[in-house]
């Protein structure tokens, strides 16, 4: 927290940036978690899914709220099943989440969860890890190996193996890694001392920092690519593009230079404050902790609590697949194409919920039971029709309703 603190605090933007910063901090590591009580009607089967007799939300319920709101196209989940200490998790705070072939990637506040054959199984320093605290998680395609950002260095886990990446024995740029992205053979981080670059083959690292990349800072929280580029969520400096073929930089900011609001709809980055960025189908998503945007390469676009279905403005983590934006809040998860917006929301004091369903200014809200485990979402994946989040009191799986 101490290290932290410093690399933010060599250069401050403003003291209302210095306090979103430890309270996005204190959310992500040191948030109360209690045990979320395990539904009493729900059996897990061999793969995970659950079999609840209880579920309130249907196919028909879905469809006929789509056919009134014309969200058909929007993938809507349910039949949640959650994860907490007590099913095997090392801890409920739960920070990053990665689908990996046949089993699932947990980074908790205590350790990497692996979910394989309807079984947990964890991994520690004790094993090798770099740092128990685990914020973000990637897979080489490349080669397989999984690569892990830590509050205490970067850890490639290979071959049964984990190697250690620190600032001591590497060109790791800071020990406290918010981003790690595989693409190909090289390996990207974004960290509170900047953003790096390791060739895995060459072993070499590059170092990015306000001193040779537009950035205000060098407090990174997010890395994503596409298109040939490296986009970079960068603490009060926006979006930093770096193109790879001509190695050159750019930068995307709020051109209207207002922290408090965006000033101008449309703009550009809707706040400086950028803690993501992730690109699929042709659009650039930047989540920050006052709205979302997304950039097509001409044209911006801002989307807010308050003029869409997004549920708050406080974004912890965006990953975009295929037409689809996965947004995680602090009020829960919400999923859009743009237009459309599907959004997930647990109940405080049981484990019901509500699915909301936006188009335009109409909104439809259907029970869900059981719902996702916590409305603090940290992280998101999807792949072949199954949903999981990392939230801040235990993990949940859902389906998509067909």
């Amino acid at each position: 927290m101490k290290k932290i603190m410093k690399t933010a605090l060599r250069k401050p933007i403003k003291s209302t940036l210095l306090i979103i910063a430890v309270l996005g901090l204190g959310s992500m590591g040191f948030i109360l978690t209690d045990k979320n009580p395990a539904h009493p009607n729900a059996q897990l089967t061999a793969n995970g899914s659950a079999m609840d007799k209880s579920v309130l939300v249907s196919k028909n319920d879905f469809d006929n709220a789509s056919s009134k709101t014309e969200t058909k196209a929007m993938p809507i989940y349910g039949h949640w099943r959650t994860f907490t200490e007590k099913d095997g998790l090392p801890a409920n705070k739960a920070y990053s989440i990665r689908i990996d072939g046949n089993r699932v990637l947990v980074g908790t506040h205590e350790g990497l969860a692996v979910y394989e054959q309807g079984k947990w199984r964890t991994y520690t320093t004790k094993d090798g890890l770099a740092h128990n605290g685990i914020l973000s998680i990637d897979v080489s395609q490349l080669t397989g190996d999984v690569w892990l950002g830590t509050m205490g260095g970067l850890t490639r886990w290979s071959a049964g193996k984990f190697e250690k990446f620190t600032q001591f024995n590497s060109g790791l740029p800071n020990d406290i890694v918010y981003g790690v992205l595989c693409d190909g053979k090289d390996v990207w981080v974004a960290t509170a001392g900047g953003a790096g670059h390791f060739d895995t083959f060459t072993k070499s690292w590059e170092i990015f920092t306000e001193k040779n990349a537009p950035m205000h800072e060098p407090w990174t929280y997010g890395v994503s690519t596409g298109e040939g580029k490296i986009f970079i969520a960068a603490w009060g400096g926006g979006v930093i593009e770096y193109t790879k073929k001509t190695k050159k930089f750019r930068d995307y900011t709020d051109p209207d230079g207002k922290m408090e609001i965006d000033l101008l709809p449309d703009d550009g980055v809707v706040h400086n404050v950028t803690t993501g960025t992730s690109w699929a189908n042709g659009y650039l998503w930047v989540s920050t902790y006052f709205g979302l945007s997304r950039y097509d390469g001409v044209h911006w676009k801002g989307y807010f609590d308050h003029d869409s279905g997004l549920t708050s403005n406080f974004i912890n983590f965006i990953r975009a697949v295929g037409p689809i934006a996965y947004v995680c809040t602090d009020k829960g998860l919400s999923t859009t194409d743009g237009q459309n917006w599907v959004t997930y929301a647990k109940n405080e004091n049981d484990y019901n919920g509500k699915v909301t369903i936006t188009k335009g200014n109409k909104k439809t809200s259907t029970a869900s039971t059981p719902s996702i485990s916590n409305n603090f979402v940290l992280s998101v994946d999807v792949k072949d029709g199954i949903i999981w989040i990392a939230t801040s009191k235990g993990i949940s799986r859902g389906e998509l309703l067909k």
